[in-house]
Parts: C-alpha cells; sequence; structure tokens
C-alpha cells in the first residue's frame, strides 16, 4: 500500500469512532478534548487502516463498471486468486504509536516487507507467515504511526474430515 494522501478529518474521526462502537468524547467533543492530557481531539486505535480508502490499488473498495469480489467469500460470485494452492488469511496486527493522528493531518503511508518465516501445519502443509509493515507519516515527514501485520497462508486447503 502507498498513499499519497490521507487527510484526518474531524468527521471522518467521530464517524469511524461510532463505526467501532467507542462513544469516548476525545474522538468528537472539541470542548471536552481541550481539557485532555492530550489536547486535542484523536484518531481512535486502528484508524489508520482507513486509509486503505485512499489507496487507488485497494481490492476490497468496489470500481465502478468492474465486477467487485466484496470483503466477504466470494458474494458476488467473482472469483479471486490467493496464490499458491492453498488459502491465506489475516493473523494478526499490531500499531505502535508515536504520536496520536489528529485532525489536519495530512498522513502518507509506505509499505515494505517484514519477516517470513515457516511452520509445518497438520493438515494444510507448511503455513507460511509474512509480515507487511506501514509507516504513516504526516505533513512534515514525521512518523506517526507504525503498522505491522502479519498474514498466513497455507501450503494447500485443509483437507475436510
Amino acid at each position: 500500500m502507498a498513499i499519497e494522501k490521507f487527510p484526518v478529518e474531524a468527521g471522518h474521526i467521530m464517524m469511524f469512532a461510532r463505526a467501532v462502537g467507542d462513544a469516548n468524547k476525545i474522538y468528537y467533543d472539541e470542548a471536552y478534548a481541550k481539557t485532555t492530557e492530550v489536547g486535542s481531539i484523536i484518531a481512535p486505535p486502528t484508524f489508520v487502516q482507513a486509509s486503505a480508502q485512499f489507496d487507488p490499488d485497494y481490492r476490497l473498495r468496489p470500481t465502478i463498471g468492474e465486477p467487485w469480489f466484496g470483503s466477504g467469500k466470494e458474494p458476488t460470485g467473482v472469483q479471486q486468486s490467493s496464490g499458491g494452492g492453498g488459502t491465506g488469511l489475516h493473523a494478526e496486527q499490531h500499531y505502535e504509536y508515536h504520536r496520536h493522528p489528529k485532525p489536519g493531518d495530512i498522513l502518507t503511508a509506505t509499505s515494505r516487507p517484514g519477516q517470513t518465516w515457516e511452520r509445518q501445519g497438520r493438515r494444510s502443509g507448511k503455513l507460511i507467515f509474512t509480515e507487511s509493515i506501514t509507516e504513516y507519516r504526516d505533513q512534515h515527514g514525521e512518523l506517526v504511526v507504525t503498522a505491522r501485520g502479519v498474514g498466513v497462508r497455507t501450503e494447500r486447503p485443509v483437507e475436510q474430515s
């Protein structure tokens, strides 16, 4: 993922917090936020993941005029290639905050590969783990958040018993 411009807006922060069911006033009430240690509205944890909507190549976002795979298992009948003979899934996600994202920030995101490792599975053959590291920087080039995701792919589909 490479995001050239991810504007952080107060309305987006409020809607994201509501979508994840977090009613903390620091995400929407400017008067309240000014009384806190942080001193302003901030984005909730995992908010930077919404930057995917600013990635023109984000595969889960519908593209006008093209069949959409969707975010579920074949909701539209469009097949998705997983590469390899097995299946893959998102295994874990970690966020390291260097400071809180806040309204007015304009973030960029750059991703790079991290570590890769393997384990032997009992029913699916090898489990291949891959790490992806995404750095979110503000308009001044300062590091705001480092996100580390781990995906796992199986060598082959698990046989049904």
